[in-house]
């Protein structure tokens, strides 16, 4: 197909920016825009189409047989949530956008919202209404703020934010019984209000293959500051100061990818650009919705930012035909903003019908018409959202004072005209504290994943009888009764050191804790396979042996020994001059214990949907996640001899001194009663728990179902770490999870409760393809 004759149809902002950004494709032909506006009509290659109704599908099918259309492009959702798509489909006409059932994301709030559900899509906690007065005692039943919105279409007019009860009881009046929004009010979703960043992502897709375009922040309120009523959208700008590399990676494999594939799951593959707007909470990325269609203002903000040789006309063909993965999409490293100007009285009631003067804008600036229509030679408004101007630029400030300037300047003119001054202003505002991660402070526990998988090879190629060489659990085993020991048992081997709270120990001059630490590490290890530790053997390496501190670590040693019921029966001190510096040592060891092959824990195939896990309280930090610890204390500006800020009867270096507590005596004699362990040390909750599940299941956490210790609290609000950080660096106060069935649970629990802080912190669940063996919920509760 070489020359492209394309049908536009709408009549908007957005429409008037595609209609200029497909006309500089050289393949594109001509365009046809249905009804368009009076900007398309001076829009190079494209004719506005008054003679066909844009909802009147059998027509626009047989004007774009008779003129040669070979690429249809719906604007609005309405169309789309019609099925237009299906009218060109079986005309044989390409069409960029998504069936009438894939449509539903946007047609249907009560199915998004179920969708978003079924696949595990980060959302906001939601129920769907079609009874007036449930939906009443709902508001009265719940004691956090809420989001209302219409199931239906609603001219991107059905979202309410009440500020109190009796303004939600009013929505809920005004949608259902007064049917204010027609049809798309008889049935409600009330969603819980999210709090934080509110961003927007376009994201082309042909199925499979999906491309996105830079984040972008709209401006939904009428007034500076974000203030007054919700209007389709005053300003928005793109790139987004919060748009890291991470994120955007983080949305992709959390938000898009798994709509997609479900998409395809439920038989509906989506063809087209999925609008995602997104809450950036505390908890992460959620899902605000989905719009199955460009967004308005989005699209006259994030197109500019696109190559000149990248071909929108190309993309879109790609992504009806299902080839956009061989497409070539490139963003400038640049800045857009766009202001929106509006008829006075909008959203309210406003004048239509008003002449303008439009001038031709400066270089590196557009003006993209919105609700405007020709009389003859007179621009006359025609919208409440009525015109507005994009400017691109090196930096942001440049970008929106290019926007300004030319406003000032009289580049658009008419009676009564209103615009927000402070597009941008979240992007302006002073910058947060850093967020401080493991990563940051020097450890990459991704790398650590990446490097087990890369030796797993090798380590296979180790195999013999009795021992499986595999790796990735928490211990080595090796079954004595295949190695020519007839009913021998199988034993189990752990080896681990102390870290970087070592530095902590040497700082303090005190040694003894850490030797607990160095036995802790690997007698919780050998008992989350259900092994009964028996020995233990240390290595010391120095630069030059310090009696009295070497001694102390080794009676240490001895305690943790004693704890954990195992013999400390050799070990190894080794002096290497220049290895390390002055008093500075490091420490390992290694302990062996042993199981029946019967009583091997996890038991994988016993554990099913609805098991629950208990949680054992740490007293600390324990032995993982110290170098962003020291990180924190440093910036804070803390000594190690300070009184501790979360603990004013003892010092920092103290407190965080407290070695990591054995589990060991508290679980052997409930062994018997469970399924599976997880010792939380480096990873986490989220990466040390799934090491127990098998792949079909998922551990459901509940943040805030346990005491949270406030040395976490402290690290947390000193170091700003993102609470998924909390998770995934430290044990956040749970040192040892036990997967149990729900039916023991709490005679489990009762027996530990004598020696431990014992919590119910979850379930277990059934895990989708592309999910985490562990989800951590109500992550906001950090905040």
């Amino acid at each position: 197909m070489s020359n492209l004759r394309i049908l536009l149809i709408g009549n908007g902002g957005r429409e008037h920016a595609l209609a200029w950004k497909l006309s500089q494709s050289a393949r594109v032909e001509s365009i046809f825009a249905v009804p368009g506006n009076g900007g398309t009509a001076s829009c190079p290659k494209t004719t506005n189409i008054t003679s066909v109704s844009a909802d009147d599908f059998p027509s626009l099918v047989a004007f774009a047989q008779s003129n040669g259309v070979n690429l249809v492009v719906p604007g609005p959702e309405a169309p789309l949530v019609d099925g237009v798509e299906g009218f060109f489909k079986n005309a044989g006409i390409p069409c960029f956008g998504p069936s009438k059932d894939a449509a539903r994301l946007e047609g249907s709030k009560t199915y998004s919202k179920d969708f978003m559900k079924k696949y595990n899509i980060p959302t906001a906690a939601y129920e769907n209404f079609s009874d007036y007065q449930k939906a009443v005692n709902y508001i009265d039943s719940v004691t956090h703020d809420v989001v209302i919105k219409a199931t239906g279409l609603a001219a991107g007019k059905g979202v309410i934010l009440p500020q109190s009860k009796q303004e939600a009881k009013d929505a809920l009046r005004q949608i259902m019984v007064d049917k204010a929004f027609g049809s798309a009010g008889d049935e409600v979703v009330i969603e819980e209000l999210l709090v934080g960043d509110e961003l927007s992502v376009l994201t082309f897709c042909d199925g499979y293959s999906i491309r996105s375009l830079p984040l972008a922040q709209d401006h939904k309120r009428i007034f500076d500051g974000d203030q007054g009523p919700n209007t389709g959208g005053m300003g928005c700008y793109a790139p987004t100061n919060i748009a890291t590399k991470e994120l955007t990676e983080r949305i992709d494999r959390e938000i898009l990818e798994p709509t997609i594939l479900g998409m395809r799951r439920e038989k509906q593959p989506f063809r087209g650009v999925l609008f995602t707007g997104l809450m950036i909470t505390n908890a992460g990325p959620k899902v605000l919705e989905y719009n199955v269609r460009f967004g308005d203002p989005e699209t006259q903000t994030v197109l500019p930012l696109l190559s000149v040789d990248t071909d929108l006309a190309e993309i879109m063909l790609a992504c009806a035909e299902g080839y956009l993965d061989n497409c070539h999409l490139k963003v400038e490293h640049k800045f857009s903003a766009t202001v929106v100007v509006a008829a006075g009285g909008y959203p309210g009631s406003y004048a239509k019908g008003t002449a303008m003067t439009v001038l031709e804008p400066p270089q590196g600036s557009t003006i993209f018409h919105a609700g405007t229509k020709l009389d003859g030679d007179q621009l006359r408004s025609s919208g409440g959202r009525v015109i507005a101007i994009n400017s691109v630029g090196e930096s942001l400030r440049a970008a929106v004072d290019a926007s300004y300037a030319a406003l000032s300047a009289g580049v658009i003119s008419f009676e009564a005209m209103f615009f927000r001054k402070d597009i941008a202003h979240r992007a302006f505002r002073a910058p947060a504290k850093e967020a401080m991660t493991y990563a940051q402070a020097g450890v990459d526990i991704q790398a650590g994943n990446d490097f087990v998988e890369k030796i797993k090879k090798a380590v296979a190629s180790t195999k013999r009888p009795g021992a499986d060489a595999e790796i990735g659990g928490f211990g080595g085993e090796i079954d004595l009764s295949q190695c020519g020991y007839p009913n021998a048992p199988v034993l189990v081997g752990a080896i681990d050191g102390v870290g970087t709270k070592l530095m902590i120990a040497q700082a303090m001059k005190k040694h003894d804790t850490v030797g607990i630490d160095l036995v802790a590490m690997n007698v919780n290890d050998l008992i989350v396979q259900g092994a009964t530790p028996l020995m233990f053997l240390d290595y010391y390496g120095c630069s030059k042996l310090d009696l009295p501190s070497a001694a102390a670590f080794v009676e240490g040693v001895a305690n943790g020994c004693r704890q954990a019921g195992c013999a400390l029966v050799g070990g190894e001190t080794a002096e290497m001059p220049g290895m390390y510096q002055g008093e500075d040592y490091d420490a390992a060891g290694c302990a062996v214990g042993a199981v029946t092959s019967d009583c091997r824990l996890p038991q994988t195939t016993a554990m099913v949907e609805g098991d629950v896990l208990l949680g054992l309280g740490s007293v600390g930090v324990h032995s993982n996640g110290f170098s962003l610890v020291r990180r924190i204390i440093q910036s804070a500006g803390l000594a190690y001899e300070s009184q501790a800020p979360w603990d004013a009867s003892t010092t920092v270096g103290e407190s965080l001194l407290t070695p990591t507590r054995i589990y060991v005596k508290s679980l052997l004699p409930v062994l018997g009663d469970i399924k599976g362990l997880a010792h939380i040390t480096g990873g986490g909750l989220i990466e040390n728990v799934p090491r127990m599940l098998p792949d079909t299941l998922t551990a459901e956490i509940m943040y805030g179902s346990w005491e949270i210790l406030p040395v976490f609290k402290w690290l947390k609000q000193a170091g700003n770490v993102e609470p998924i950080e909390m998770c995934r660096t430290f044990n956040s106060g749970i040192g040892m999870v036990i997967a149990v069935d729900a039916g023991k649970a709490d005679a489990v629990a009762q027996s530990l409760g004598a020696f431990e802080k014992v919590s119910k912190i979850g379930r277990l669940v059934r895990r989708n393809q592309g999910q985490h063996g562990c989800e951590v919920k109500n992550l906001e509760l950090w905040a």
